[in-house]
């Protein structure tokens, strides 16, 4: 198994402490909606540390922005999507040994942002909201959800491809 570094772990921490603080103050939020830049670091995460450490700071600042700064009751389905984006940027964007230059925007990018835009934000994060308000209107809030994914989904478009260059100048200096 191999060891994590204590600079990786700092840096992780410090991923988890601005997604924190993206999601929880520099969002704009409603019960159902939310429109904010905190995926930029479970991104860097994943850019950096690979599907593990996409994971750790997805699900950790999920976790913890939950625990000190709530917004409603707590649902661990929130950290598992939390956590399944983070790995799944990490599949995708990680840089590979012996790898150069800016990543592809198909597969790369396209591929995790519609997996984790339809399956995690759009289908399982609408369940959960359901499942806390107690409501039987999935199918209401899945449809007012569209236009928020829709819209998030282009800004990370644009924003991932833009994120690979220094993610991997970064890289490059911490070995």
């Amino acid at each position: 198994m191999k060891k994590i570094s204590l600079q990786a772990l700092i840096r992780c921490a410090m991923l988890v402490a601005m997604e924190v603080m993206l999601n929880r103050f520099v969002s704009i939020k409603t019960p159902f909606l939310k429109i904010g830049l905190s995926f930029v670091p479970v991104v860097m995460g994943g850019m950096l540390y690979g599907p593990i450490g996409g994971a750790v700071v997805g699900g950790l600042g999920d976790m913890i922005g939950a625990i000190l700064f709530p917004d409603g009751p707590y649902h661990p389905g929130f950290t598992f999507c939390g956590a399944a984006m983070g790995a799944l940027y990490g599949l995708f964007l990680r840089q590979r040994p012996g790898e150069k230059g800016a990543v592809r925007l198909w597969p790369d990018v396209i591929v995790p942002v519609a997996a984790n835009c339809i399956v995690f934000a759009l289908l399982l994060n609408t369940l959960w909201i359901s499942q806390l308000y107690d409501s039987k209107t999935y199918w209401g809030y899945f449809v007012s959800r569209i236009p928020q994914e829709l819209g998030m989904g282009a800004v990370k478009l644009i924003l991932i491809p833009a994120l690979a260059p220094p993610a991997r100048r970064f890289a490059a200096q911490k070995q």
